[in-house]
């Protein structure tokens, strides 16, 4: 099954790691898989647009199918493979409504993140402002409270219920990128306990990413 499906990913990029948890998840190992370089422009190549006509990864397929919005790719594996591997889709209607809400909160998010970790990068330097970058990391600071709050209303250890489940496939990996680029530890213990016990999941220890086990990372988070 997982021979008709292609994946171009980066290492690093929550987007590219949430679908290849997702296929760990459900089974779907032996897929056709390109790692490439997002400091090479290699996400700009014609190999690339081809599937992904934006330029981004990941570019994933399946089949003639393509879905390269990495939420829905997941969601896509869940339904075609609901039988096989883990149930990412709660059934009871009240953990399955927290799960939608928690996946769909990653936009803002992510959007709020990246606003603090690439402001240098997205902002010429003439236009930068100390009044924009204080409020970026406000904002950011807010955003993480919030998930240290979901967190200490859940004994489970997930994000939407008693098990493992969509919302932690494609949450954990923003949440990983958070501590890469060097958020406190101490600050944020119930996120700090949630990112270490799902760092062991098998599915996550197979697609950890790996530029991050072969460089440190960053402080730029330090005081978020």
């Amino acid at each position: 099954m997982a021979k008709d499906m292609t994946l171009l990913w980066g290492s690093g990029s929550p987007p590219c790691w949430r679908i290849m948890i997702a296929l760990e998840e459900k089974n779907l190992q032996g897929y056709n898989q390109k790692l490439l370089s997002f400091e090479k422009g290699e996400h700009k190549s014609k190999e690339v647009m081809d599937i992904n006509p934006r330029g981004q990864l990941p570019a994933f397929k399946c089949g003639d199918k393509i879905i390269n919005e990495s939420c829905g790719a997941c969601f896509f594996l869940e339904s075609k493979y609901k039988s096989q591997g883990t149930k990412l889709i709660p059934d009871c209607d009240a953990e399955q409504a927290l799960m939608f809400q928690r996946v769909f909160e990653v936009n803002t998010f992510g959007d709020k993140m990246a606003n603090v970790i690439y402001y240098n990068w997205k902002v010429p330097e003439g236009e930068r402002h100390e009044s924009a970058i204080k409020r970026n990391k406000e904002a950011l600071t807010a955003e993480v409270k919030l998930w240290e709050g979901y967190l200490q209303k859940t004994s489970s250890g997930f994000l939407a219920g008693k098990n493992f489940s969509l919302a932690d496939v494609i949450v954990f990996p923003a949440i990983a990128y958070l501590y890469r680029h060097g958020l406190s530890e101490e600050r944020y213990p119930k996120l700090t306990e949630y990112y270490k016990n799902l760092m062991n999941r098998p599915s996550i220890k197979a697609t950890w990413p790996p530029t991050w086990k072969e460089t440190p990372g960053q402080d730029i988070l330090k005081d978020i």
